[in-house]
């Protein structure tokens, strides 16, 4: 099923993203936890590609077991900035021949290798370029793009950003999916600068549960994301004590869906990170607002 049918109900839903191993000797693992997240039946799932397309192999083998074998949508995330166009067009054939539908085309992360090559020698330099491939020699297929409430880190203004992101979207993306945030405040003032730009199509809250106070740092180095008090206040008092900290932190992610769902934002896409304890609690917290299709979290456990 593609994704921008699935956005176009107004039920509230959720979806998750893994990602594939970084190795071969943690395939296995990686394997059943990714299963383990489909038997959530969450709306779709996304499987990342990794810096440098260096796990790439792995993306669709994992997006095509979970499409066949569980019948929970499958995104494929692309990304072009260590590739070329033959490279690209490769996987795009390989993508259809597992039967995804949906792709999410970034450009990607710069390694430190990438900072310090000549760019003058990269097929690919911006995600829309990416796009517009996709588009051209796979029509059918339902295109994503990322966007980044609190502007990229490579933007110089936020002003920059969404006109670059405008021309993501007019060159084909169907919906955009949001890097991670902690404040929802950000989130509501970019839909409003979004849509006065003339950018209209869904936009889906990206969000991540810190479960352990490591996370931060990188969070932080990731995506440059504001950390509110609150956020400061959880981890300044429980950070210490790894259980009280997940626990805390899945309350803080669900606290975000809940008021994302509150104001009229119907679908929500969590950062899982490969551990299906934490989809499965969210999902537990949610049952109710979700309806139905989650009642049985209390008859059923992984």
């Amino acid at each position: 099923m593609k994704i921008s049918k699935i956005l176009n109900k107004e039920a509230c839903s959720i979806s998750f993203e893994v990602f594939p191993p970084k190795t071969d000797a943690s395939l296995e693992s990686v394997t059943k936890a990714t299963e383990e997240i489909a038997k959530l039946k969450p709306s779709y799932m996304s499987v990342t590609y990794g810096a440098g397309g260096g796990t790439s192999r792995y993306t669709i083998d994992i997006a095509e077991n979970i499409e066949k074998n569980y019948s929970v949508p499958m995104l494929a995330h692309l990304t072009c900035v260590s590739s070329d166009k033959a490279t690209v067009e490769k996987r795009i054939t390989e993508i259809k021949r597992a039967g995804i539908q949906n792709v999410l085309a970034l450009r990607g992360d710069l390694t430190p290798e990438l900072e310090k090559s000549d760019r003058s020698k990269w097929e690919y330099h911006h995600a829309v370029e990416l796009v517009r491939d996709i588009k051209r020699l796979a029509p059918q297929l339902c295109v994503g793009g990322a966007c980044y409430p609190e502007v990229h880190p490579e933007s110089r203004t936020q002003a920059e950003d969404i006109k670059h992101l405008k021309e993501k979207v007019d060159a084909g993306c169907e919906f955009l999916t949001t890097q991670m945030f902690f404040d929802n405040n950000l989130l509501y003032n970019f839909m409003y600068k979004i849509r006065a730009a003339g950018i209209d199509v869904p936009v889906i809250p990206g969000i991540m549960p810190i479960t352990n106070a490591n996370q931060v740092e990188r969070a932080i180095k990731l995506s440059g994301s504001f950390m509110p008090q609150r956020f400061k206040s959880l981890v300044d008092r429980f950070g210490d004590n790894p259980a009280a900290m997940k626990q805390a932190g899945i309350a803080y992610a669900t606290d975000q869906i809940i008021d994302l769902y509150a104001n009229g934002i119907n679908h929500v896409h969590v950062y899982s990170m490969n551990k299906p304890d934490v989809a499965e609690k969210i999902l537990e917290n949610l049952s109710d607002i979700l309806g139905e299709r989650y009642s049985y979290f209390e008859k059923t456990a992984i």
